[in-house]
Formats: C-alpha cells, structure tokens, sequence
C-alpha cells in the first residue's frame, strides 16, 4: 500500500530487503543456491531489460546462478531482497565490452536508467534504482576510509567491513533538498548553464553537516537567488540513483521576490504565475521555458503547486 499521495519516480520497490535475516551468512548461502533465486544484470550503471509484452521495457529477471557465473562468481553479487518467497540479487558487470555481446547474448539489452525510468512499470524502476545505487557505492567504496585496507563485502551487500580494523561501512545515501519557492500567486525557477537550452526547473542543494532540512532549504535559497525563505512545507522524497541521493521536496514560501542569481550555480531566475505554469504543464512550453521532465520530482513539485498545495 503507498505511504503517500505522491509516488516519484524510483520510489515504490516492493522488494521485502530483510534486513534482519541478510545478516546471516548461511541464510544468504541458501538463498543463493536456491533454484528459485533471480538476479539483475547492471554493467556499468546500465540494467539489462527486455521487451515487454506491450512493447516496453521489462528488467530481465535471470536464474542467479547464470549471472553469477558470467560476473566472476558469488562476491559480485548483492542481495536485494524477497520477492514473495523468491531472493532477488544484482551483479555489477564491467569493462567496455557489453555483456549482451558476450555472456549474456540473447537475455536481453543493456540501457540506460535514466531514458528507461519512465518506460518501465513503476516498481521495476524502483528495483533497478536500488540496484544501480548500491553496485556504485560498492565501486567507488572497495576501501576503509579509517585505514585505507580494502575492505570486505558482508550481509549480502549492504555493508563493508575493514578485516583490518574492523571498522564498518554502510551505503550512502546524500541528502539534497529540493524546493520551489512562492510568493503569492507566483513561483520561482531558475536554470543551470548546462542545461538544455530552455530548461528551468526548482531549486536544489546538498543538506550541509549539522542542518536540519528547513535549515538547509533556506541556506540555499539564499546562496542561490538572495531570498528569505519563512516556511517551508514538506511535499514527498525521491531516491535518485545518480549516483546515490535522496531527494527531499518542499514548497518554500519566501518574504519578497528580490531574487537575483548567484552565477555559481543559477545562470538566471524567472518568477511564474500559476496560469504561466499550468499552460507550461500542460503544453510542455511556455514563452519559450520548459518544464522539468516527469522523471524528475521538480515536474511533481510544480504540478502540486498549481494544483493548490501548499497554499
């Protein structure tokens, strides 16, 4: 059953993580071995998918045992969860040849998460999300960052251990808020220079050591347009796997419309009345602006505003 109104992309893995039983190592084992164990094929951040009976997309669901034995063997392998009474694992696969090429011929086609998010069904996004978050953090963290020995996959993927210090790591997760600002009966976007020419979207930042989320939102408003934010109300989260944060929305009243770009982050500002961004909802354009795309929680975050939220 949903936990909100507001399901963003990559929210939704039904997968059971079984938490308290993957730190079991004879448990894992078993299911490991279990004929009924299926695994996710990920070559470098790309899931292998298939074609669906409507001609979308489909994560290609492979016997665990095959993927492990074109990954390179068990430890390549990470847990994650049940599906019913079935294990689901993932395998990382690198290097520049494609393993559909090789191994994996004729199972399916690698694309990238970020084109297929929206073709695939909701729950199978948020699958691949999870798996493509926790294979990078294990790429990008094969070492202790308290003596720098590698380190040791254990609980089925979901922590390191240092077998020299015994110190233990646990996947990360950044937290970054993400917030449009209103005053009245208009909101503000603003547009980063690498953005596709027209593109303007919420504001956003990292949550910084030591600050709460109503901290951080106006920290940033400040840093990146000059505004006072004096409420923020929260909307809904979405995890992003690019490459692992935790996205937090909110809608930010602010005390005057003063806002003036930084120039580090926002190359430019522009304030919209509700009517502005219904018709850029709904027709993908206005005077020239576009929308952010419906992956992406800004897209949610406008559509709730016009839509009342907020007030």
């Amino acid at each position: 059953m949903p936990l909100t109104a507001y399901a963003n992309t990559f929210s939704g893995n039904p997968l059971d993580r079984a938490g308290d039983r993957r730190v079991d190592p004879a448990w894992l084992a078993a299911h490991m071995a279990s004929p009924d164990a299926l695994a996710v094929a990920v070559w470098n951040g790309r899931p292998l998918v298939e074609t669906g009976g409507d001609a979308g997309a489909r994560l290609a669901y492979l016997r665990a045992d095959l993927v492990s034995e074109a990954a390179g063997g068990d430890e390549r392998m990470v847990f994650l969860g049940l599906w019913k009474n079935a294990p689901v694992f993932a395998a990382e696969f690198e290097g520049p040849a494609d393993p559909a090429e090789g191994p994996l011929r004729g199972l399916g086609r690698f694309e990238e998460l970020r084109g297929l998010a929206l073709t695939l069904p909701a729950h199978e996004a948020a699958i691949a999300a999870t798996a493509k978050s926790l294979l990078e953090w294990h790429r990008r963290h094969g070492f202790c960052a308290a003596c720098g020995q590698k380190s040791d996959i254990v609980d089925g993927g979901w922590k390191r251990l240092c077998p020299a210090c015994k110190a233990e790591h646990f996947p990360r997760v950044d937290p970054v808020v993400i917030m449009l600002p209103v005053l009245g009966d208009r909101c503000l976007m603003g547009r980063q220079s690498a953005w596709p020419h027209g593109r303007m979207s919420a504001l956003a930042g990292f949550v910084e050591p030591g600050e709460s989320i109503e901290e951080a939102c106006a920290r940033e408003l400040k840093e990146e347009a000059g505004l006072i934010c004096t409420r923020a109300a929260y909307h809904s989260s979405q995890p992003w796997p690019f490459p692992s944060t935790l996205m937090i929305g909110l809608i930010a009243e602010v005390e005057n419309d003063h806002a003036t770009p930084d120039q580090t982050e926002l190359e430019e500002v522009r304030w919209f009345t509700r009517d502005e961004l219904r018709i850029m909802l709904e027709r993908g354009e206005f005077d020239g602006i576009h929308p952010p795309p419906p992956l992406a929680i800004a897209h949610h975050l406008l559509k709730a505003w016009v839509g009342g939220f907020g007030g």
